[in-house]
C-alpha cells in the first residue's frame, strides 16, 4: 500500500467534502482525520516515526499549510486514543473542534464529556468553560463511576462539589443577599453549573405558611428529571436547622404547586462549608448539600 498516496487522497476528498453546504460535513472531517491517523499509525510501524515529517513537508506543498507536522501528529494521536474500546462510540457525533479538547483526558473523563456533548448538544465554548473548571472531577466519585458506566443518573449524581459561582465585582464581604445577587447576575451561566436540564423560575418565591409568609431563595425546575428544586443559599457550614428549613420548603412546593405527573422536589443547600453528617442522618434523602466557591 502506497501510505502517502492514501492520506493524500482521503485529505482531498475531505476538502471537496467540506466545500459542500451540509450538516454532515463534521462528521465526515471526523471520520476521515481518524482513516488517516490510522494510516500513519501503520505506516510509522513499517517506515518509521519519522513518516509524520516526510508525509507532512510534501502535503503542505501538494494540498495546503494546514496538514503540516502538527495536524498530522494530532490525526495519529487521535486514532491512538479513540480506537481504544474504553472510548464511547459516540465520537464520531463531536466535531473536530471538541475533539481536539479531549485528547490530553483519561477514559473516563473522555467518555463523560462525549455523554454530555452527544445528550445536551454542548457547544465548544460550552465544553471549553467545563474542562476549564473541571466538572468531571467535581462530581463524586460514586457518580463517576455510574455515569462512565452510562448507568442511570440520579438528579443529586449531576450536581458538582464545588459548585462554582461568578464574583465578577470581587466582592470581599459574602452575605446571604450578596451571593444571591451574583448567581441572580449569570442565571444561565449558574444553571449550567448546577448540571442538566435545570430552568430559573424566580427568585424569593413567596409562600405562605400558617399567617406567615416564607421566601424560597430560588425555586427551579429540572426538565429532564421533571421536578421542582428549591435552592437555599447559606455562608455558613450546612446545619441541622437548614436541612429542616428546606425539607419544609419542599413539602410545600410537593403540596402546593406540583402536579401528580411529576416527581417530587428536590432540596438543593448551597453553603460554605458541608457537613456530611447533617446529611448522613437526615431524614430525606431528596436534600442535596453543595459548597459554593467563588471564582
Amino acid at each position: 500500500m502506497n501510505y502517502y498516496n492514501e492520506i493524500k487522497n482521503k485529505i482531498i476528498d475531505n476538502e471537496v467534502y467540506s466545500k459542500i453546504k451540509d450538516y454532515s460535513k463534521e462528521r465526515h472531517k471526523v471520520i476521515t482525520y481518524f482513516e488517516i491517523g490510522k494510516l500513519l499509525t501503520e505506516a510509522g510501524g513499517k517506515y518509521g516515526d519519522n513518516i509524520i515529517e516526510e508525509y507532512s513537508k510534501k502535503l503542505v506543498i501538494e494540498v495546503g499549510k494546514k496538514y503540516n507536522r502538527r495536524t498530522l501528529f494530532r490525526m495519529k494521536q487521535f486514532y491512538n486514543l479513540f480506537s481504544n474500546e474504553k472510548v464511547s462510540t459516540l465520537w464520531t457525533q463531536l466535531t473536530w473542534s471538541h475533539i481536539r479538547l479531549l485528547f490530553n483526558l483519561d477514559y473516563d473523563s473522555i467518555n463523560y464529556y462525549i455523554q454530555i456533548v452527544t445528550n445536551n448538544h454542548i457547544s465548544v465554548r460550552e465544553l471549553e468553560y467545563k474542562l476549564k473548571f473541571n466538572e468531571f472531577e467535581r462530581l463524586p466519585l460514586a457518580t463517576r463511576d455510574k455515569l462512565t458506566k452510562e448507568e442511570i443518573a440520579e438528579i443529586k449524581d449531576i450536581v458538582p462539589n464545588p459548585i462554582f459561582i461568578k464574583n465578577n465585582y470581587k466582592y470581599k464581604i459574602i452575605s446571604e443577599k450578596v451571593l444571591q445577587k451574583l448567581i441572580l447576575e449569570d442565571i444561565p451561566t449558574f444553571l449550567k453549573e448546577l448540571g442538566n436540564g435545570f430552568t430559573f423560575i424566580d427568585n424569593e418565591f413567596k409562600i405562605k405558611l400558617d399567617d406567615r409568609y416564607n421566601y424560597i431563595d430560588l425555586l427551579l425546575y429540572n426538565i429532564k428529571y421533571k421536578c421542582y428544586v428549591v435552592v437555599e443559599l447559606k455562608i455558613t457550614e450546612l446545619k441541622k436547622e437548614h436541612t429542616g428549613q428546606i425539607m419544609t420548603y419542599m413539602n410545600y412546593i410537593d403540596k402546593n404547586i406540583k402536579t401528580i405527573e411529576e416527581n417530587k422536589t428536590v432540596g438543593i443547600i448551597i453553603c460554605k462549608q458541608d457537613n456530611k453528617y447533617v446529611i448522613k442522618y437526615c431524614s430525606d434523602d431528596r436534600i442535596i448539600a453543595r459548597e459554593y466557591e467563588l471564582v
